[in-house]
C-alpha cells in the first residue's frame, strides 16, 4: 500500500489527540476525580513504558526484577538518582556474575 496513507493517518491521529481536548474542553475542569486522573496520567504512562524495559534490559529477568526492587527500596529510603542507579547497576552486575 501507499506509505503516504500511513503517514497521513498517523499525522491525523496525532493532531486529533492534541487539538480535540483544546477545542472540546473550554471551561476549567472542576471534577476532583477527573483532575486527579489527569494529574497521574504522565506518571502512569512513563511507568508502563519503563517497566518492561527494566525487566528485559539484562540477560535474565530475575536480575532486572531484583534491580528494580533494590531501586524502589533505595528511592523509598530517600536516596538520590545517582546512588539509586549505582545500586541498581551493581545489583545487576553481581547477579549476572552469580547466575
Amino acid at each position: 500500500m501507499n506509505p503516504y496513507i500511513y503517514i497521513f493517518a498517523m499525522a491525523l491521529t496525532t493532531y486529533a489527540v492534541r487539538v480535540l481536548p483544546l477545542t472540546l474542553i473550554r471551561k476549567p475542569i472542576r471534577s476532583v476525580f477527573l483532575r486527579s486522573f489527569l494529574y497521574y496520567v504522565p506518571y502512569v504512562t512513563l511507568s508502563v513504558m519503563t517497566f518492561p524495559a527494566i525487566l528485559h534490559a539484562t540477560g535474565s529477568m530475575a536480575a532486572g526484577a531484583a534491580a528494580m526492587l533494590v531501586g524502589v527500596v533505595s528511592a523509598w529510603c530517600g536516596l538520590g538518582l545517582l546512588p539509586v542507579s549505582v545500586l541498581c547497576c551493581g545489583t545487576v552486575l553481581v547477579l549476572q556474575w552469580l547466575i
